[in-house]
């Protein structure tokens, strides 16, 4: 049994795709898109852990501006 990646696509699938992407974007593109990609991939792993702020009340508020004066 030889094995497969996700959805059932086995190596010679795999080995077709990336050469594809190689021939659209070229070799010096694909560094650029990768970085993209990870960043984007970051930026919302980021924005889904993050807790929700709540929005301080008046009180806290002027508690704040006194402590800054």
């Amino acid at each position: 049994m030889y094995p497969t990646f996700a959805y059932g696509f086995g190596w010679q699938e795999i080995l077709i795709i990336g050469a594809i992407v190689i021939l659209l974007f070229g070799g010096t593109k694909l560094p650029q898109l990768a970085k993209g990609l990870g960043e984007g991939i970051r930026e919302f792993k980021k924005s889904v852990n993050d807790e929700p702020r709540a929005e301080p009340s008046a009180s806290e508020k002027k508690e704040e501006a006194k402590e800054a004066a």
